[in-house]
């Protein structure tokens, strides 16, 4: 689903959402919902990569173990 979002705001530009998501057929207010959302997916996102690297530097420095 987050592809067909993505598609909707990329394309938004050209053709209004109403169009799109009729199109598309997505419900305009779940569009609205997973755009108000993306700061918090940006966020998430960014903290599961900081922890990522932090367990890649534990196990490195644990001899991988």
């Amino acid at each position: 689903m987050n592809e067909t979002y993505a598609f909707i705001e990329a394309m938004k530009t050209t053709h209004s959402v109403a169009f799109l998501c009729r199109l598309l057929k997505v419900a305009r207010s779940s569009f609205s919902a997973w755009l108000a959302s993306a700061k918090t997916r940006a966020a998430r996102q960014t903290a599961d990569e900081a922890l990522t690297h932090e367990i890649t530097v534990i196990h490195v420095a644990s001899r991988q173990t």
